[in-house]
């Protein structure tokens, strides 16, 4: 396994109390596959791979427990030097803001040649050359011209193809994409998605890609990870997930998906909110919400029991999902 974070804990303390945004978190990715964590807002998708990454605030985050093994390599336990020397060389991320995560002062081809010059020690002139050739890889047109401009110069695509070269760059094992196509449109959403998948192939990558929207790796996925209120609440192959939830939450998702046969019907939302992390109510998190609750999910937490050897479901009643 490349990646493997096991029952990762992350609190953030604030004045309404402590709140639990990761709250035993376990999952893992291969080199060459790609894994999707899929969620709402606030469920802990992106706060389990600032951890991964070692870039939380800290504080107001904390990291109370659980690990985080690259390579076999417990990443909690690095110094920072060590951390910071994984990150990029061996482990990249790409943001969901592409304008926010680059620097409007510095060219593009600038920012990528730092990559060379700081993490390789290349020359100024070798890192430009290298930074070309990654905005060729990315499929940029005229790099060579591009590699001059700033970042506002470019198109929403084109700056997330820009942070897909970052990532990149020094060629790491593993990439973390948090929402890459957020705010693109449709085509560029599957321009940017076919490029990742690609890249990945090509490289023998390991990629975890954050989203809310099943809709975005039904083409690319080989593992989904379903996250509710800062836990793993079902973890399977993609193709059995959208075959057969075995999750009340998962099938709200799949529910929620804009589909062309229902046409003129009224989209389907989960209904109620995600819970206060502050105040998560007891049982398991997503009762409030689910249709199928029964007093046992009122007051026993559900462990992640084992639907089969490939799969996982958070949920006491994982069989009566799984038969529809």
């Amino acid at each position: 396994m490349l990646l493997e974070v096991r029952d990762l804990h992350v609190e953030f303390h604030t004045r309404d109390g402590v709140a639990k945004a990761v709250d035993g978190v376990s999952y893992g990715v291969d080199a060459g596959e790609t894994l999707a964590v899929l969620g709402e807002s606030g469920s802990g998708k992106s706060v389990t791979a600032q951890a991964v990454m070692g870039i939380l605030d800290t504080p107001p985050a904390r990291i109370t427990g659980g690990e985080v093994l690259f390579r076999g390599r417990d990443l909690l336990k690095l110094k920072e030097d060590e951390r910071r020397r994984v990150r990029g060389a061996e482990m990249a991320m790409i943001f969901q803001d592409a304008l926010s995560s680059l620097n409007p002062v510095l060219t593009v081809g600038d920012q990528l040649a730092e990559m060379f010059t700081v993490h390789r020690g290349t020359s100024r002139k070798e890192a430009r050359a290298r930074a070309v050739e990654l905005m060729d890889r990315v499929r940029i047109p005229a790099a060579r011209e591009r590699a001059g401009q700033y970042p506002h110069q470019f198109s929403g695509g084109m700056r997330q193809r820009i942070m897909i070269a970052m990532a990149l760059a020094l060629e790491p094992a593993l990439i973390i994409a948090d929402e890459p196509t957020t705010a693109l449109d449709v085509t560029v959403q599957a321009q940017v998605m076919e490029l990742l998948a690609e890249l990945r192939r090509e490289l023998r990558m390991g990629l975890i890609l954050i989203t809310h929207d099943l809709g975005v790796v039904a083409d690319v996925a080989d593992r989904i990870a379903v996250m509710y209120a800062g836990r793993t609440v079902e973890s399977a192959p993609v193709h059995d997930v959208y075959k057969s939830p075995a999750h009340p939450y998962t099938r709200g998702l799949l529910a929620s998906v804009p589909r062309l046969d229902l046409k003129g019907r009224e989209l389907y939302a989960v209904e109620g909110l995600p819970p206060n992390l502050t105040h998560v109510p007891p049982g398991c998190a997503f009762h409030p919400r689910c249709p199928s609750a029964r007093d046992v999910c009122r007051t026993d937490a559900p462990p992640l029991y084992e639907v089969s050897p490939t799969r996982g479901s958070a949920c006491h009643f994982w069989r009566e999902c799984l038969n529809g």
